[in-house]
């Protein structure tokens, strides 16, 4: 087997798409579609079924998706290994990030990668906690960092930082000092979406104190944090967001923070992987050095 020809072919799968595997890898798509049927009548094999404009892997395709992944990290080791030094390596790291991660950590992490590695590049995706750990099941990326864990038996999770939560306020709110969770009931309140990792440890909080969010006074839910402080900041309700996210807008005087009272849970931020999935070169360092580069 020609391993140009299973890069091309790994490419269409993570694309779904000939064209677009085509426009990431600068062939053209006739090109493209060329190496895939050579390689399908070398190994006698159909690799995809062409449903409209749906690629769908056929199972030959699948089991040859997996073999295609370890061969090509096999001969990126190979290359390290005989190169002195590990800054050529090259490609993309596609990681999912949640809101808060995505906002502070990863920016900072990708930084320093990138002093070691200059050639990496980077696709991030940024969505709610639990859509990350789906991305990473399903593959769509190399690794998720994510501020919930989500059990699954093919998820990994490293922990990288350790922080709390905390209730903001707009700069003109009567809240003052540390706040009781039951002093809260009666303000508005600006809510997570239920997929978000703030949203599920403020969730089991509550359950924790026999409280229903049906006695909160819930005005508005969101997906973005950063519309969340926007909500705070124009005097709309209260929230209950990540220290590392508000602490920005306290150091510049635009809104409060306060200790909520009996809510010592902290939670972590990890780097959660699919053990099944064979990772790039690339990808394998950063994970193994992760914690490093926080």
């Amino acid at each position: 087997m020609d391993l140009h020809q299973l890069f091309v072919f790994t490419k269409v799968v993570e694309h779904k798409s000939f064209s677009k595997a085509a426009e990431d890898i600068f062939l053209s798509q006739s090109t493209v579609s060329s190496h895939i049927q050579a390689l399908e009548r070398t190994l006698n094999v159909s690799l995809f079924d062409r449903v409209g404009r749906e690629n769908i892997l056929t199972p030959s395709g699948e089991r040859l998706y997996q073999w295609a992944l370890k061969l090509l990290l096999l001969k990126d080791q190979a290359m390290l290994d005989l190169k002195e030094g590990a800054t050529e390596l090259r490609g993309m790291i596609r990681i999912g990030a949640s809101s808060v991660p995505g906002q502070f950590l990863v920016p900072k992490m990708v930084k320093q990668y990138r002093e070691q590695y200059p050639k990496a590049t980077f696709h991030i995706n940024q969505s709610s906690s639990k859509n990350v750990a789906e991305k990473v099941l399903n593959g769509s990326v190399d690794f998720g960092i994510l501020g919930e864990k989500y059990e699954n038996d093919k998820l990994c999770y490293i922990p990288l930082l350790k922080e709390k939560l905390v209730l903001i306020t707009s700069k003109q709110s009567d809240i003052t000092g540390p706040a009781y969770i039951q002093d809260l009931l009666n303000y508005p309140f600006i809510m997570r979406n239920s997929d978000s990792g703030t949203n599920s440890l403020i969730e089991k909080f509550l359950k924790k104190n026999q409280i229903s969010k049906d006695k909160m006074n819930i005005v508005a839910y969101t997906e973005s944090g950063q519309s969340l402080i926007q909500f705070v900041l124009q005097e709309i309700g209260i929230a209950i967001i990540s220290e590392m996210a508000a602490r920005e807008y306290y150091d510049r005087n635009l809104l409060m923070i306060h200790e909520i009272k009996e809510f010592n849970d902290e939670r972590y931020f990890y780097l959660v992987y699919n053990q099944n999935k064979t990772q790039s070169m690339l990808s394998k360092i950063f994970i193994e050095s992760a914690y490093e580069l926080i």
